[in-house]
């Protein structure tokens, strides 16, 4: 199902810093002319966090801010008003700057088990806790997000959608580390079937077009997000060891393409890039992979999101990601 989708050589993560959506939009767009990106922009406060931007998108649920984080409450308020206002001004600048583009488009939100690990029910404890609550978030999500998805090839209706859903807690769901609301026990792990069917129901919203799940974590769960139907996987490359090879080759070699995040999130001096893909080359060789895949089989990214970077580090970042996937498809040994 996977290996017909050719992705394009690099794109970012999601977060941007600042708070200027136009200029946000204009830096997602210029940097990558074949796989831009809607920008998010947390640093403008509550609902423009990843969080509470996911929970704007919801049906029939909303969340308000409580001083322990968000919490899911009876009907919208303000601050669910406020996260769907910034989506739409974000929407409205990346429609400026995407007229007439027919290439690939990159959107983001939160996955299930984030979000179930995130947002509080009435008593408090996060959704996780509660696995009719854990049901009914997934399809909120799912709605949410085909009502999403149908806005967006409405403004940009020439571009190939892609679909990213960020996981960074999936692991915790997985292995039982997420915290109580006492922060005194955790709250046990959810059965890998479970998570998989959870993630699989929200996946095929987008039945018409390709989905990425994205983890700076350490221990991808690769395998399953494969059979929950991600055609790409998104990862901090930094992170892996020689444990996680078995799984990476038999994802490549089943057509699921890696997102590799190689460029630091954060501010600091980038090496050369050629350097900057040294790990991709190293891992392909330790794979016994054949090099000419790797163009094929490598999206180049930040290693996550790009918020706590300076505006200048930020824009540095994406141009390098483009320059080092260039790298990486001329020499790829």
């Amino acid at each position: 199902m996977t290996a017909d989708i050719r992705f394009a050589p690099a794109t970012g993560i999601g977060s941007l810093p600042g708070g200027d959506a136009r200029e946000a939009a204009r830096t997602a767009t210029g940097s990558f002319e074949d796989f831009p990106f809607l920008p998010e922009l947390p640093a403008r406060g509550p609902g423009a966090d990843m969080i509470g931007r996911t929970a704007g998108m919801l049906v029939e649920l909303y969340a308000r801010v409580e001083p322990s984080g968000w919490r899911i409450g009876d009907r919208p308020g303000r601050d669910t008003k406020r996260a769907r206002s910034w989506l739409g001004e974000d929407l409205d600048a990346l429609e400026e700057f995407t007229q007439g583009y027919e290439g690939q488009l990159k959107v983001q939100a939160v996955g299930p088990w984030t979000l179930a690990a995130a947002l509080e029910l009435r008593n408090g404890e996060v959704a996780l806790s509660d696995p009719g609550a854990c049901r009914d978030l997934a399809a909120s999500l799912a709605e949410g997000l085909r009502l999403h998805l149908e806005d967006v090839r409405a403004r940009v209706p020439g571009a190939q959608i892609v679909l990213q859903l960020d996981e960074p807690s999936l692991i915790a769901v997985l292995r039982g580390h997420v915290r109580s609301a006492s922060g005194y026990r955790t709250h046990r792990a959810v059965d890998r079937q479970v998570v998989e069917a959870g993630l699989r129901d929200v996946v095929g919203v987008h039945a018409d077009g390709p989905v990425v799940v994205h983890s700076c974590a350490p221990d991808v769960p690769f395998a399953l997000l494969r059979r929950a139907g991600a055609a790409a996987v998104s990862f901090d490359l930094s992170l892996l060891t020689e444990r996680d090879d078995d799984a990476i080759g038999e994802a490549v070699e089943g057509g699921t393409r890696l997102f590799a995040g190689v460029v630091p999130g954060t501010d600091t001096a980038l090496s050369d890039p050629a350097g900057s893909v040294m790990g991709v080359r190293t891992l392909w060789r330790r794979l016994g992979l054949h090099p000419g895949l790797l163009a094929e089989a490598v999206t180049v990214t930040p290693s996550c999101g790009l918020a706590g970077a300076s505006p200048e580090y930020a824009r540095k970042a994406l141009a390098h990601c483009a320059q080092a996937a260039r790298s990486l498809a001329d020499n790829p040994e």
